[in-house]
């Protein structure tokens, strides 16, 4: 795997972890079993059937959960200490075939970036679970699901475009962000 593709790569999997990490570990693992990704060495562990199966269970779970306002909420807030992980060591694992100290640093930004996407996951529903209808947490969580799927299928298949697009969505990242949590504080302040 070149280095543009690893880094879209660790890129991807970093982002959509923030967003959905047991789709991500199950889709990556599941086209890497069946050969149509080449991962890399470092990260072919996703293949197997434990994780594969555990991946698989914990992606039904998130996904009904998700769905359902208050557990979103809660199963978003339990996710925190397990997203960010996970994601940097993803982006790490992703670029495991390439000097060290590029893996190192693939870590610590893909932490960092599975950490804004998480962030800004988490806040935004948690404004959309306010709403008295169940209607928008589904759509938007509908909505989540299909994004992590186009961008995971961009990083493993365009990964050019995947890192343009990612670095127009860390920019957008950036600006909403403190929007999102201004918004936050007047629902709470409310409370």
């Amino acid at each position: 795997m070149d280095i543009v593709q690893s880094v879209a790569l660790a890129g991807g999997l970093a982002w959509a972890s923030g967003i959905r990490l047991y789709a991500v570990l199950f889709t990556a693992g599941m086209l890497g079993r069946f050969g149509y990704l080449q991962l890399p060495a470092s990260l072919q562990v996703l293949e197997n059937p434990l994780v594969l199966g555990v991946a698989g269970v914990m992606l039904t779970i998130e996904f009904l959960a998700d769905k359902i306002p208050a557990v979103d909420s809660f199963w978003d807030g339990i996710q925190t200490f397990i997203r960010i992980p996970a994601g940097a060591l993803l982006a790490a694992l992703a670029l495991g075939d390439h000097d060290p100290a590029l893996m190192i640093a693939a870590g610590l930004l893909g932490g960092t970036l599975t950490a804004g996407t998480h962030a800004a996951k988490a806040a935004g529903r948690a404004l959309i679970n306010t709403s008295p209808e169940p209607f928008s947490n589904i759509t938007a969580s509908l909505g989540e699901d299909a994004m992590v799927a186009t961008g995971l299928f961009a990083a493993f298949n365009y990964p050019v475009l995947f890192l343009v697009l990612l670095g127009i969505f860390i920019v957008l990242l950036i600006w909403l962000l403190p929007k999102v949590f201004r918004g936050l504080r007047l629902v709470f302040d409310r409370l």
